[in-house]
């Protein structure tokens, strides 16, 4: 007796916001690679097909993309989540010292900024 059939694999390439055709809400949308493998005693042997589609996250629409246009989303959405070019520091954050590592502020001394309070807490005692 032999058992076989298929198993489809849903993986998420990017998610990358864009215009809904459906809602015409600028939602995210998933872009997702669907394979489907022949398996044979539940083992996935070889792929028989591979689809790629856009699923909107507002209205939950599917659209059927070519195997290019995913690939370009997917560049896309990977090139925007690179750190700027600019370098350190960035907004909000004094410039570091040469020997501290950049991007993150420095601490301050607890002799400086907020004065420092005892724990537990004393508090005045009421007169008897």
């Amino acid at each position: 007796m032999l058992i076989w059939g298929w198993r489809t694999r849903i993986y998420v390439l990017a998610m990358t916001t864009f215009l809904c055709g459906r809602c015409g809400n600028p939602a995210s949308h998933a872009v997702r690679k669907a394979v489907t493998k022949f398996t044979l005693f539940f083992i996935p042997l070889f792929p028989i097909g591979v689809k790629y589609s856009a699923q909107c996250t507002f209205c939950g629409i599917e659209n059927r993309i070519s195997k290019e246009d995913a690939l370009r989303l997917q560049a896309q959405e990977e090139q925007g989540r690179q750190p700027p070019s600019g370098g350190y520091p960035q907004q909000g954050f004094p410039s570091p010292h040469p020997s501290q590592p950049q991007g993150f502020p420095q601490p301050q001394h607890p002799s400086q900024g907020l004065p420092q309070q005892q724990y537990p807490p004393q508090f005045p005692q009421q007169g008897s």
